[in-house]
């Protein structure tokens, strides 16, 4: 497969996949926010969507983006903003 060398391709490829953790996840993802412990909880989880973003990107546009972790905040803990937490207060 080759590598997008596309930023904004890159930035929609991040999103998606850490959309698909948040998705196939949720039971783990309402227990770390309740707990504030979302990324011990997810450790694994994020870590292979990172690695597989990081294969479908060029090195180039992954050092100069940021897009997985962006996502991560964006998708992942904006999205669970409704789920009663500390951490929101």
């Amino acid at each position: 497969m080759t590598l997008t060398d596309e930023a904004e391709k890159a930035r929609r490829l991040a999103r998606a996949i850490v959309s698909d953790v948040a998705l196939y996840n949720q039971a783990k993802v309402q227990e770390g926010i309740v707990n504030d412990n979302l990324f011990e909880v997810l450790v694994e989880e994020l870590e292979e969507g990172r690695q597989l973003y990081h294969s479908r990107v060029s090195p180039a546009i992954a050092q100069e983006h940021n897009f997985y972790d962006l996502a991560i905040v964006d998708v992942l803990i904006k999205q669970s903003g409704k789920v009663e937490s500390e951490i929101w207060k």
